[in-house]
């Protein structure tokens, strides 16, 4: 099967692409290789794709049968600060995602949606069929625009379309702004580490494997109608349209200071800690619950976090030579 994937060179994109290829599939990758992150990260996950069978940067003459949208200006703090990305990359971007889709015969269009877009809400865990109506960053709103968009194309032009909510990913190859990386840098440097809210946050830490079984598992059977739903008492995750909207995550919330102190541990050493007040956008606390996509997909998350922060330093030593 032919996929077209934005955001290759991406955290989970290039994850995805892995499993992709890995299984024998062609990839279609497409990135645009910004200046968020140093741009050698991006170009070294590339490297490592580029010369598997069935990888192709370029997409004009392509005819893909499945979409995964990954591509996306990422962080919370940064739109505060540079709110035109989000708009541009977000926004316009995914727009053409789904002219692309619409106008040529693709099968299943899944994207990244984001957990950002419960905002407000602080009822835990978050479930799908909870309103979405109170961002409380720029990124949010534009994930939630993503998800209205693709219901849009997905009722007026049946366009099967999956939203997937992603909850705080980590891993190998992971993103240079994630607190994971953000920590291990400043220890390995002798800096002590910020902690936002003095360390009174709670996240569903998904590792970035687990993520890509659910991706690639949604991405293999497009998404169909509800029969049970009713304009009365319409359920946002589903609709009488091809389109679908589930959260992926571990389930489960670790507080911050388990996981710094998990990352101690694998370290062996103790970290200096700053404590700092809540940042505006962020939220106090992320959780999943997973009901629909284990009922619809069989999906199980099965990596705890004390094994995917060793994993993610055995990597983080690798990669920088420490």
């Amino acid at each position: 099967m032919k996929h077209l994937l934005t955001g290759t060179a991406g955290f989970i994109g290039y994850h995805v692409a892995e499993r992709l290829l890995a299984r024998g599939d062609a990839v279609v990758g497409v990135d645009n290789l910004n200046d968020y992150y140093d741009p050698r990260l991006k170009e070294a996950r590339l490297a490592r794709l580029s010369g598997r069978p069935g990888f192709a940067r370029l997409f004009d003459a392509e005819r893909p049968e499945v979409v995964i949208h990954l591509a996306a200006q990422a962080g919370v703090r940064y739109s505060l600060t540079h709110p035109e990305a989000y708009a541009d990359s977000n926004m316009a971007g995914f727009l053409n995602v789904l002219e692309g889709c619409r106008h040529n015969g693709v099968k299943h269009l899944v994207y990244a949606s984001s957990s950002s877009v419960y905002g407000a809400n602080t009822r835990l865990p978050f479930k799908v069929g909870d309103a979405v109506d109170h961002p409380v960053s720029l990124y949010a709103a534009s994930k939630k625009a993503n998800e209205l968009m693709a219901h849009t194309y997905s009722h007026l032009f049946r366009l099967p379309t999956t939203g997937l909510r992603f909850f705080t990913v980590y891993g190998p190859w992971g993103r240079p702004d994630m607190a994971m990386w953000r920590f291990a840098e400043a220890i390995f440097a002798g800096r002590p580490i910020e902690v936002y809210n003095n360390g009174q946050m709670q996240r569903d830490f998904t590792y970035v494997d687990d993520i890509v079984e659910g991706v690639l598992r949604v991405a293999a059977r497009p998404a169909t109608p509800d029969p049970s739903w009713t304009s009365d008492a319409p359920n946002p995750a589903t609709s009488n349209a091809p389109y679908r909207v589930y959260n992926i995550g571990n389930g489960r919330p670790v507080a911050l200071l388990d996981m710094i102190a998990a990352l101690e541990r694998t370290l062996g050493c103790t970290a200096q800690k700053t404590m700092l007040p809540m940042q505006p956008g962020d939220v106090l606390a992320t959780w999943a619950d997973v009901t629909e996509l284990a009922r619809d997909f069989d999906y199980r998350p099965s990596t705890p976090v004390e094994e995917g922060v060793r994993r993610f330093v055995e990597w983080y030593r690798a990669y920088h030579g420490k």
